[in-house]
């Protein structure tokens, strides 16, 4: 059983599958080296569904900068000199705004309020997310399928691939929501060693209100949203206190824990991401070598060393006990 990184990205149209997989790989690579040098790097695979809304991908050979193609962010090493800032007053803020904003939008029954509102903002600010929850696409011979199941299925067939291995899941934005969707309705027979979520809006109500509306459709007993059951060791959120995106970033207050005792344990990090003197503490690249993504990473990847290890010491031990029992046999002959 091998160690494997499946990763999904999140909002927006994106570079090429093999760039940003490259690019993602990097990143991790670098917060690993700057934090726990000399590893191996396991295999990584990305989930890509950007051009399942969007008709091209963003290039680096456009040169327009107000073309629709242009690629303004790409992945760039930190900076030495990134300020640390202390945040103190914002995080009780925006903590105690996100408590109010789900007593406000969510009933008891998870159901949404003032939905006009919520929809405005998605519609407006989270396009894929609407896109992802609204739209039908043609797929070809007059074929039409949801946005939503097209997507799910690119992560349902990554995740099938590696069902034998021990899966690190490696969710970024709008990806965290379709992973947890996938895990929760479509995957729940698939484990998953350790499941990241990444600058996450699924603390929204108009999110939560998704899936528990999802859960009583499939006849889901409870009020509350369980941890997906694949879900076997861990589920760390992180999130930016300056991200806009995981604005309700304590989804340990959100989703409660499964039958093997794991819920989320929130972490807030600094997204040190910066393109052109343009700080954006959402990007990927900067979520994936925060030193405590890589603390959790290098555990992931340790574990499959130490099995290796552990597989030796038993096979060895066989080994000796077997030509120990050859030895026995010969002297009582």
């Amino acid at each position: 059983m091998a160690n494997v990184i499946i990763g999904i990205h999140g909002l927006g149209n994106k570079p090429s599958r093999q760039l940003l997989e490259n690019w993602w790989e990097l990143a991790m690579i670098e917060g690993l080296k700057a934090n726990k040098p000399d590893i191996t790097f396991p295999k990584f695979e990305m989930v890509y569904w950007a051009d399942i809304l969007y008709d091209k991908a963003l290039s680096k050979s456009e040169k327009d900068i107000n073309s629709s193609w242009y690629l303004n962010e790409r992945y760039v090493k930190a900076s030495k000199d990134f300020p640390l800032e202390n945040h103190e007053k914002r995080e009780k803020i925006v903590d105690y705004l996100g408590q109010q904003l789900n007593n406000v939008f969510l009933n008891d029954d998870l159901s949404l309020n003032y939905s006009y509102i919520t929809d405005t903002i998605v519609h407006r600010y989270f396009k894929d997310l609407e896109a992802y929850y609204t739209e039908s696409l043609n797929v070809g011979k007059d074929q039409i399928c949801k946005a939503k199941d097209l997507i799910r299925e690119r992560l349902l067939e990554v995740l099938e691939k590696y069902k034998n291995d021990d899966i690190m899941l490696v969710s970024h934005s709008m990806g965290s929501i379709v992973a947890f969707d996938v895990l929760k309705f479509n995957t729940p027979h698939i484990n998953i060693n350790t499941f990241i979520t990444m600058g996450s809006p699924l603390g929204l109500p108009v999110v939560i209100a998704k899936i528990a509306a999802e859960q009583k459709q499939l006849y889901m007993s409870g009020l509350q949203i369980v941890t997906p059951s694949g879900v076997i060791k861990n589920w760390c959120n992180f999130a930016d206190i300056l991200d806009k995106v995981a604005f309700n970033f304590k989804l340990a207050d959100d989703f409660s824990e499964n039958l093997h005792g794991i819920k989320p344990v929130d972490f807030l990090v600094v997204n040190n991401y910066e393109s052109n003197g343009i700080r954006n503490s959402h990007k990927s690249f900067g979520y994936l070598r925060t030193p405590e993504f890589s603390k959790v990473l290098y555990e992931f990847i340790l574990s499959e060393q130490l099995t290796h290890f552990q597989l030796l010491v038993r096979k060895t031990k066989h080994f000796f006990n077997s030509l120990q029992y050859i030895l026995n046999l010969k002297k009582q002959k």
